[in-house]
């Protein structure tokens, strides 16, 4: 699978926001970029849907502008006034050339959800590969209100349980993507996890 990181000219703080051609073209999070819209459509015409892995700020800033922009549909496990369709644990959504299944994450964030073929996870911020914290597996913050490691070690054992064997790409909403042994890497970060040290240290 070939993804474009289209927020990755961003000089300010947003989430990677990957742009999936194919059968069904879909931006996997749109981002908090000013401009995503013309960096997407400078790729291409027509954009299908819109698929959420969460709704943190970082996540959707820009997503208004998207949806004024393409007019695609907006797929959302949490509540949006512009959802057009619901997302569940175990629902199946096509992205570019290739069906995922739905995986419902929460511990970073309430509403949050895994994307998982069987050759590429999106990850949003439940299980990057780096992030600045940690190299090679790493996971998202829950020191904020509303959020819970214990929650986020329950998340990433559920994308363990149901990664394919075949899973090589890995997009998460941080950091580079990664090509590889993913599911070595999703270990790690359940390992660093687990020993329920602060992320960020003060």
């Amino acid at each position: 699978m070939d993804a474009i990181t289209v927020t990755e000219g961003a000089e300010t703080f947003t989430c990677n926001a990957y742009l999936v051609d194919g059968e069904r073209t879909v931006l996997v999070d749109a981002g908090a970029m000013d401009g995503v819209e013309d960096v997407i459509a400078e790729h291409v015409d027509a954009l299908d849907a819109v698929a959420l892995t969460h709704q943190h700020g970082d996540h959707v800033g820009a997503l208004d502008t998207v949806l004024d922009a393409f007019d695609p549909e907006l797929w959302a496990y949490g509540d949006h006034p512009r959802r057009t369709d619901a997302l569940g644990d175990g629902d199946w959504v096509g992205i570019g050339d290739e069906e995922f299944e739905v995986v419902y994450t929460p511990g970073h964030a309430d509403d949050h959800v895994a994307f998982v073929s069987e050759s590429t996870i999106f990850s949003g911020d439940v299980v990057v590969h780096d992030d600045g914290a940690f190299e090679d597996g790493s996971f998202g913050r829950t020191d904020m209100a509303g959020q819970s490691r214990e929650e986020l070690i329950e998340s990433i054992e559920r994308i363990l349980d149901r990664l394919p064997e075949g899973v090589e790409g890995m997009y998460a909403g941080h950091g580079g993507t990664f090509h590889g042994d993913v599911r070595a890497v999703i270990e790690r970060a359940l390992e660093r996890a687990e020993r329920r040290e602060p992320k960020y240290p003060e």
